[in-house]
């Protein structure tokens, strides 16, 4: 390990910090540091805030001339800078910035005008889990005219540009974090607006579906199109309007937006998801031949098995188990995961494989799957069908008696599928009761593969991943589909099975791979943030559950709370907390291992057919173990960080429109139920309300802070409370509530409930220990404002 560099009492000069540029600016220099060879932390926080552009460690490294001796420390201390909040890292880059702080030039977007007509706008690259900072946007100095340019009009809504910000705090903006200037457009942004289409006199208006965005848009007659009242539609912001309601013009109509066959057309269209593919990459699909069996090694002898959902479309992976027949390992067992060979088809640089890179996964939705590949090459070519010849890419793993993996080693191959089972045909094999397809595979692959699951599954124990228990539901449709029922999942140890050999295979190649030291895309968890940490250990403390802030957490502190609160009044609510104390899952070519499983190493190596991610992984196989020639592009490697990046956007974006269009779905099923009645439990506190979570749909919906009676509620961020000032009432996090439906909006998916019994009886004034639940005045309450009240937030039921 590097040695901390010596302080001496005085330094010697150092070279001048370099600083990197950005558009629009000029370069900054670092702060002087006289007195030491090392900054300190805060010259660093000085340099990252004042400093425009990419800030990285690289950057920092530069700037105060820090040698590679110094690196070691220095990425130390950003750690600590980070773990303490008062810096952010961006999730899957290696860009710094501040906590809560905006870079003094920035890219940002115009969204919308308040009340007073000012346009406002947000950050375009905003990853906090805080809300992104307001801005106004400066009204722009009027240009002079031309003979030979024409004026640019003014930045308009829908507009991107490059402004140099300014903090408004203590001005008179108070509503407002910052002040931006206008520099110049750098293009178009939210120039789509998605929404249900109101016609009148003349023209029309437009409801957006985003839940979020309060304003309509204004249709003129002649922009109106073929739309009809009632449509969902697609429009475009027409630039440069500042005053007044914005303008669209409709390019897309979908149809009655009441229809639930256009619910997953709003997730799609709001999120930005290409649900077409290009001519050219049809065309290359279907001219993509059948792969040979030439050169690889033939696994059609070996009862592979696809288990899988019921419905699943594609099937891209395969298990095999035996006892292991080696005298040294007696009681150990080989197991063999087969993935399709994606990569066989799809060639770096090819129309496909720019498309696949483009969408980043595929998405699904109750009622349709967006792909991430075509038909011809998810369906069919790279499907793992029962009895089909299949190209694969497979790793052949041996565990011992106590379920370590000893060795493995991976394997290009064809494959031929001996059945394709569903988790409930294989748990019933599993159980002893196979059916007619299970049946004839009992004594060849399925107990082979139940009985090494179970010795695997004691190396999981020990190993002692985050033990989660969140409940998941699945939305029936009827053969139109329509929703006929909302039902929760079943779960079956079969698909923990699949689960864990999934997993040790993605270990194998993260190994494999740093082995031979070839680039690629980890799946990185990050451990929870000190602030998370801070936050979680408060709110237990109100349940009298120790967890200690200044311990090195491992998975195992959250599955001891969730072990002890597991069956009583707040097992829910134990779930819920540690859940939102997690880091977000990402991509990374920077390995930070995976805090979740408790695993030094991993990447994702399964599912080739719907993440980019895991084909990259495949191409870096067959280059670094030399297995053909399709391998990484030349310029794949330069781009592992881009790539990590943007496919980490895209999973966002995909589980945004899975969420929002099963909000939709089950908005258009509890219609008919307004005024109806319904048990849950609250599984968010805000200053404006309860979201309440139903229990036998998992649908959520807001109970408005309006309707909790006539006493004003403090909101306790770290306690996830609301608690009245007068009566002491508490409503907090996992309490279980009974409410009555209002509203039902299936077109934003919004559900608005009235609380009829819930909330826990405490002391006046800030109480925060479960007493006893009470009932609940049914009548409804007109809002009052919100007003601030130190570290919590005052307001008035």
């Amino acid at each position: 390990m590097a040695r901390e560099p010596k302080v001496p009492g005085t330094a010697p000069k150092r070279a001048k910090p370099k600083t990197p540029k950005a558009k629009g600016a000029a370069p900054k220099a670092a702060p002087k540091n006289e007195n030491a060879f090392f900054p300190s932390r805060e010259e660093i926080l000085q340099y990252v805030k004042e400093t425009p552009g990419k800030v990285g460690k690289r950057e920092i490294a530069r700037a105060f001339n820090i040698k590679a001796g110094g690196r070691i420390l220095l990425k130390r201390l950003i750690r600590e800078l980070t773990d303490e909040g008062a810096l952010t890292k961006t999730e899957g880059s290696k860009k710094i910035i501040p906590a809560g702080e905006l870079p003094s030039i920035t890219v940002i977007e115009i969204t919308h005008r308040d009340a007073d007509g000012e346009l406002v706008a947000k950050p375009i690259d905003w990853d906090n889990e805080a809300p992104a900072p307001r801005i106004v946007v400066a009204p722009e100095k009027p240009q002079r005219k031309s003979d030979k340019t024409t004026p640019e009009p003014p930045a308009g809504v829908g507009d991107r540009v490059l402004a140099r910000l300014s903090r408004t705090r203590g001005e008179d903006k108070e509503d407002f974090d910052y002040e931006a200037r206008v520099i110049k457009r750098v293009g178009r942004g939210a120039e789509r607006v998605l929404g249900l289409f109101r016609a009148q006199e003349r023209g029309g208006r437009i409801e957006p579906v985003d839940k979020r965005v309060r304003n309509s848009f204004q249709v003129q007659a002649g922009d109106v199109g073929e739309a009809k009242d009632g449509d969902l539609v697609l429009a475009e912001t027409i630039p440069g309007n500042r005053f007044g309601a914005a303008r669209v013009r409709i390019t897309d109509v979908f149809g009655r937006a009441d229809d639930q066959t256009s619910i997953s057309l709003i997730a799609i269209h709001a999120q930005g998801i290409p649900d077409h593919f290009p001519p050219e990459v049809i065309a290359e699909a279907e001219r993509a031949p059948q792969a040979n069996a030439r050169d690889r090694e033939d696994l059609r002898d070996l009862p592979l098995v696809t288990i899988d959902p019921p419905d699943a479309r594609d099937h891209d992976d395969a298990v095999w188990a035996m006892p292991d027949d080696d005298a040294k390992n007696e009681g150990g067992h080989v197991v063999i995961v087969a993935i399709a060979d994606v990569a066989a088809y799809i060639r770096p640089g090819s129309a496909m494989d720019v498309e696949a890179r483009k969408r980043g996964n595929s998405v699904y939705f109750p009622d349709r799957v967006v792909p991430m590949l075509p038909e011809r090459i998810s369906n069919d070519l790279c499907s793992l069908r029962e009895g089909e010849d299949r190209p694969c890419l497979a790793v052949r793993m041996v565990f011992d008696a106590h379920g370590n993996k000893r060795g493995h080693r991976f394997i290009r191959a064809i494959m031929r599928s001996a059945a394709k089972l569903s988790y409930g045909q294989a748990q019933q094999a599993f159980d002893g009761t196979p059916d007619e397809a299970a049946a004839p595979l009992m004594d060849t692959a399925l107990t082979p593969l139940w009985n090494a699951y179970k010795t695997v599954a004691r190396a999981r124990d020990k190993r002692g991943p985050l033990e989660l228990d969140l409940p998941e539901f699945k939305i029936q449709l009827d053969e139109k589909g329509h929703i006929k029922g909302v039902r929760r999942a079943e779960r079956f140890e079969s698909m923990r099975l699949i689960e864990e050999f999934m997993i040790q295979a993605n270990v194998c190649a993260a190994e494999t791979l740093e082995a031979r030291h070839t680039g690629l895309i980890y799946r990185v968890h990050d451990t929870p943030s000190a602030e998370k940490i801070r936050g979680l250990s408060e709110f237990l403390a109100t349940l009298d559950v120790p967890f200690a802030k200044g311990q090195v957490v491992k998975p195992e502190n959250f599955n001891k709370v969730l072990r002890q609160l597991k069956g009583g009044e707040f097992e829910q609510m134990a779930s819920d907390v540690v859940l939102r104390s997690q880091a977000q899952a990402v991509y990374s070519p920077e390995n930070l291992g995976h805090f979740g499983l408790n695993l030094s190493r991993y990447a994702h190596f399964t599912s080739p057919i719907r993440r980019y991610a895991d084909l990259i992984v495949h191409r870096a196989l067959i280059t670094g173990l030399k297995l053909g020639t399709d391998g990484l592009g030349p310029h794949d490697l330069d781009e592992l960080v881009e790539i990590a990046e943007h496919i980490s956007v895209t999973e966002r974006r995909a589980m945004v429109a899975e969420r929002d269009s099963t909000d939709r779905f089950i908005a258009s099923y509890l219609q008919k139920n307004v005024g109806a009645e319904f048990r849950g439990r609250i599984a968010g506190v805000t200053r404006f309300g309860l979201f309440v979570k139903l229990e036998d749909t998992g649908a959520d919906g807001i109970v408005p802070i309006s309707s909790l009676g006539t006493d004003y509620f403090h909101h306790h961020e770290n306690l996830h409370a609301l608690i009245g000032e007068r009566t002491g009432l508490t409503f907090r996090l996992g309490s279980p509530v009974i409410v009555r439906l209002e509203e039902a909006v299936p077109v934003t998916g919004g559900l608005r409930f009235q609380l009829i019994e819930g909330g826990i009886k405490g002391k006046a004034r800030g109480a925060s220990k479960p007493g006893s639940r009470t009932g609940l005045p049914r009548q409804r309450r007109s809002p009052t404002p919100v007003k601030k009240a130190g570290k919590t937030t005052r307001t008035r039921g």
